[in-house]
């Protein structure tokens, strides 16, 4: 039987992005949409006229979009995508095509060629090849078939590997208390996934510019509490 996809969208005050992407989105391809929303203009109001499914954050962080709305997940697959216009909506069915080819989970990357990134600085870049680099070798990932972006947010996996990997478990970000900030769930799916062996496949995909807002980065907080992590997993999980 064909298995059921819910497209899981966090949000916060992209009302202008959304407007623009929101309609190029195929209904057909997936069967559910969920939109996890912590803004003030107007998101979430948009999104329920469009017919998704909305959960308002009640907890401040990308993490925390994540606990909460995976609890409204119905799909037996995940696609997590990102509104602001850096996740092409086209490679939506190329994902899911992808995955169901016998992988565990599939990511959409903005560097494996012929792929590019129109929102890269050579800040963002250096550091998306650090971690991604950091993460082959330390666990495991490198000499099979590394990870050319391991910290992107376009992916798609089963629903229940959130929970098999223990994603919703606070005791995997602990790093964020020593650097003062909160994190997002991709590099630790990324680095339970190679420890665990699964199969994980790439797809290139680039990634446009970003519509309206702002930017969101913390680079250098972000960046110690991601690292601290990423080497903390050595010990931690197993």
């Amino acid at each position: 039987m064909k298995p059921t996809v819910t497209l899981f969208i966090p949000t916060k005050n992209e009302i202008e992005a959304m407007r623009v992407i929101m309609p190029q989105i195929d209904r057909s391809w997936i069967d559910q949409i969920v939109v996890v929303d912590d803004s003030t203009d107007g998101t979430a109001e948009y999104a329920e006229s469009i017919g998704c499914d909305v959960v308002r954050q009640q907890d401040k962080g990308l993490r925390a979009a994540y606990a909460e709305g995976f609890a409204k997940v119905r799909g037996d697959l995940v696609i997590t995508f990102s509104p602001d216009g850096n996740s092409p909506v086209e490679a939506i069915p190329r994902l899911i095509a992808k995955i169901q080819e016998g992988c565990d989970m599939v990511i959409g990357s903005r560097y494996l060629p012929p792929a590019k990134s129109d929102d890269d600085d050579a800040m963002t870049a250096f550091g998306n090849w650090l971690f991604t680099h950091t993460i082959n070798v330390l666990h495991g990932h490198a000499w099979s078939r590394p990870y050319t972006d391991a910290m992107v947010i376009y992916r798609i996996y089963p629903t229940r590997l959130f929970y098999e990997l223990e994603l919703d478990k606070p005791e995997g970000y602990v790093t964020e208390k020593w650097f003062g900030t909160l994190l997002g769930v991709e590099p630790l799916l990324s680095v339970r996934a190679a420890k665990r062996k699964l199969r994980i496949a790439e797809i290139p995909v680039d990634e446009p510019a970003r519509i309206g807002g702002a930017r969101k980065l913390l680079p250098f907080r972000w960046g110690g509490a991601y690292m601290a992590q990423v080497w903390r997993e050595l010990w931690f999980w197993r």
